[in-house]
């Protein structure tokens, strides 16, 4: 397939006075990717999320005492980063970031803050201060990481009128209701898993069935069937790890491939990615490969199902695998991009 290249922004860790959000070119016939843009945008600017239909790009920047959102224009010709505007995310530590499917809200989820936020968008990419700022309650099993509740990410489901917010700090996902009138969220369900799984994102397959839970603590992906009214019902639970496996591991990103008939997730610690074959209401494991580096906090898998890019923070590098899109293989090839902490990769 030859087409035009595709843009992707990264969020990083990095300074307050360092570059650390960078635009890339990714060639859709090799996967060879050509930093772009780079730009400072304060401390530790580590996850970005891509309007649905501008070019713009939000970056969640761990300030404190509160976090801040800011908001670039992206040339989508050079890549070139411009400041739009900049706000206050609502609490402590934002973590993640995602925009609706109207491009009219953004979320924010505030892993120490233990909140999470919705902002209003312009027209012309500018983000607005929250209208809604939620605030968690609870804890969980493990002594070290859920003694209070922590946010790790927000997505608005399928049909876009409710808001999924793992929480790993009380082994729940709160369901939200979007209520745009209001500018508005409220919770609207509270599914708990498992104690010490430690919940941290959820990816929903293309016809919105099924949604893939990845868990930290517990190094598993739950499968959850979703109802008419945003409900979800586990069905299924799958390991990322070997049975004899003894190391020490944290799992991080999930994801569907465009086609639903795969799903990735990713081990830090083992620092692997594993596919796993989707199977009605089941996963079923067909592969892991390493990751080429060290901790992947993330990965992205290209928007035409043929290539996946994980971001290794640790050994500050971004290793590209061809996805045989017949069987879900990886195979590693020979493209990598060097990038100090590389948080996550997002499509522009």
């Amino acid at each position: 397939m030859t087409g035009r290249s595709h843009v992707a922004a990264i969020g990083t860790y990095s300074a307050a006075t360092s570059t650390g959000v960078h635009t890339v070119a990714v060639d859709p016939d090799t996967g060879a990717l050509t930093q772009l843009d780079s730009v400072v945008a304060g401390p530790n600017p580590t996850f970005v999320a891509s309007h649905p239909h501008d070019e713009y790009v939000y970056a969640a920047v761990r300030t404190e005492p509160e976090g801040l959102i800011k908001a670039f224009q992206v040339d989508n010709d050079t890549g070139e980063l411009s400041l739009v505007s900049s706000i206050e995310s609502g609490a402590l530590s934002p973590c993640h970031c995602s925009v609706d499917a109207t491009g009219e809200y953004l979320f924010v989820a505030h892993y120490e803050g233990g909140s999470v936020s919705m902002l209003p968008l312009g027209s012309d990419g500018t983000v607005a201060a929250p209208t809604a700022v939620v605030e968690h309650s609870g804890d969980s099993i493990d002594p070290d990481r859920q003694t209070s509740p922590h946010p790790h990410s927000a997505n608005p489901g399928p049909a876009n009128d409710y808001l999924y917010v793992p929480d790993l700090g009380t082994d729940q996902v709160i369901v939200y209701e979007i209520r745009p009138a209001e500018d508005d969220i409220t919770v609207h369900r509270t599914v708990d898993v498992a104690p010490g799984s430690g919940p941290r994102h959820l990816s929903f397959g293309p016809d919105g069935e099924y949604g893939y839970l990845i868990n930290e603590l517990d190094s598993t992906v739950t499968v959850f069937e979703r109802a008419p009214d945003g409900d979800l019902s586990e069905q299924s639970k799958i390991s990322t790890l070997p049975a004899d496996f003894e190391g020490e591991n944290k799992t991080a990103e999930v994801e569907v491939h465009p086609s639903g008939r795969y799903v990735f997730a990713s081990n830090r610690g083992r620092d692997t990615i594993v596919t796993f074959a989707v199977a009605g209401d089941e996963l079923r494991h067909i592969g892991e490969i390493p990751t080429g580096g060290a901790w992947p906090r993330h990965f992205s898998v290209s928007p035409t199902g043929e290539f996946l890019f994980v971001e290794n923070r640790d050994t500050n590098g971004i290793v590209v695998f061809d996805i045989d899109i017949e069987t879900g293989e990886l195979t590693r090839i020979d493209e990598r991009l060097a990038v100090t902490e590389p948080v996550c990769l997002q499509w522009v």
